[in-house]
């Protein structure tokens, strides 16, 4: 067996039992110990927080959403289906809760999250230049369909697969990756022209 073939069964061995723990805290969950339902949330914890800024677009309604998306899936526990995995159900109910959540209430009104960090070595034209290019790409984020905007936030900036995202949402990978191809479309086209004027 080449070192290659036991590093992998190695990795996959680990992942195994993950999904084994996972599974008995789930279990644990159902049958009202507290202890357990603390251990999946700090599994996800950060990573919930992560997509819930995607959804929310400051951090103090993604706090909310994560809180919220914990509660529900405590009280949905029953409803789980234990040969699944339980990290694709959570991430459904979280995105699912935080779309409702933009469409139905009014956002507090907090300064959002800079999309990146300004260079101290810019000129004050590449300084303008580059504050436009982030309003516009900004605003064109903010026009895309909700599903869309989540799934560009996931895939291009949190690093998650087509796969793992197709599990969270609950649709197939070739509906991610259409997705994620119409919103790059979109944000080139809205970002182009001032591409040619730098």
């Amino acid at each position: 067996m080449s070192e290659g073939d036991e590093s992998r069964e190695s990795s996959e061995s680990v992942e195994r039992a993950a999904k084994e723990e996972e599974r008995r805290l789930v279990h644990r969950v159902r049958e009202g110990d507290v202890a357990a339902f603390d251990a999946l949330v700090r599994r996800y914890y950060n990573q919930a927080g992560a997509v819930a800024r995607r959804l929310m677009e400051n951090r103090e309604d993604a706090e909310d959403l994560v809180h919220d998306a914990f509660l529900r899936a405590l009280d949905r526990i029953e409803t789980f289906d234990e040969s699944r995995d339980f990290g694709p159900w959570f991430y459904r109910l979280l995105i699912n809760l935080g779309i409702n959540a933009r469409r139905s209430r009014s956002r507090r009104r907090t300064e959002p999250e800079p999309i990146d960090a300004e260079s101290t070595l810019a000129t004050p034209d590449q300084e303008t230049l580059r504050s436009e290019i982030r309003t516009r790409f900004s605003e064109a984020l903010a026009a895309l369909p909700e599903r869309q905007r989540v799934i560009i936030g996931l895939f291009e900036v949190d690093g998650y697969t087509s796969v793992e995202i197709a599990a969270m949402l609950g649709v197939s990978p070739e509906t991610v990756r259409w997705h994620v191809h119409q919103a790059r479309h979109t944000l080139r086209g809205v970002l182009a022209p001032m591409q040619d004027e730098r």
